[in-house]
């Protein structure tokens, strides 16, 4: 038995998120199809993340074990042919027996994308939004985060995590193609824990809440405290990062 990390990128617009679900379609449940008919076995992916219905990928890892022998150029550019045209293949890793996409990820890096004008070409791919933001208040809170380890108050209730620690190494507000973009990165993330911060963010930037009550909101660990949450369609998982020798295999 080998294991494989499958490298994949997707438009989310058109699923339920990454997770397979019982009565809608799931990136993982494409990707499981395409394995089992190209290997003729039946392919359980598990991936490095669950992203949220509507949120997109440009690099998502999932890892798969097969007693199947493939010369794997081929088999990446079948799986290419046989994913729907909103999901691709980037590549096709053997790995160490014991390599985990989830548990092995060292760091994580998601986008949020902000249009301040309408665009009709970025419909589902970036939040709309026509307010006037302060882009230096708004990184002068997200500064802030690098201070902190517990982000119960961006975090959704009743989740299976033990731990809502995270160490948040990057987190920064920038112009980008007419866009405004919030890049994060942290070892690892909560349950809609970007879509709270940048919505608490939104009100920080319009000054309706000031970047000193931020700290009350991370203290509190109450997701009440927090801002609403940001539209799923402008969130990417942009990066995984795992430590070198993992893919030695």
């Amino acid at each position: 038995m080998s294991r494989f990390f499958v490298e994949i990128k997707y438009d989310g617009t058109n699923y339920h998120g990454w997770q397979i679900q019982q009565n809608a379609n799931s990136v993982q449940a494409e990707i499981n199809k395409a394995l089992s008919t190209l290997l003729q076995e039946e392919i359980l992916v598990t991936g490095a993340g669950r992203t949220d219905t509507g949120v997109h990928a440009k690099q998502l890892y999932a890892h798969f074990d097969t007693d199947a022998t493939f010369e794997i150029k081929k088999i990446q550019f079948k799986l290419n042919t046989l994913l729907p045209d909103d999901i691709s293949c980037s590549s096709i890793t053997k790995v160490n027996d014991d390599a985990h996409t989830r548990f092995g990820a060292t760091a994580r890096t998601y986008e949020y994308w902000i249009t301040p004008t309408k665009n009709p070409f970025l419909k589902n791919k970036a939040h709309y939004f026509p307010y006037p933001l302060d882009i230096e208040l708004m990184n002068q809170a997200s500064t802030q985060l690098l201070n902190y380890t517990d982000f119960s108050c961006f975090s959704k209730s009743n989740t299976d995590t033990h731990t809502n620690d995270c160490n948040v190494t990057f987190a920064n507000w920038k112009i980008k193609n007419d866009c405004i973009v919030f890049t994060i990165t942290a070892n690892r993330f909560l349950r809609n824990m970007v879509r709270a911060i940048v919505g608490t963010m939104l009100e920080i930037g319009q000054q309706k809440i000031s970047v000193n009550k931020l700290d009350s909101i991370i203290n509190s660990k109450n997701r009440s405290e927090a801002g609403t949450s940001a539209p799923a369609h402008g969130l990417y998982l942009t990066q995984v990062i795992y430590p070198k020798e993992v893919f030695n295999g």
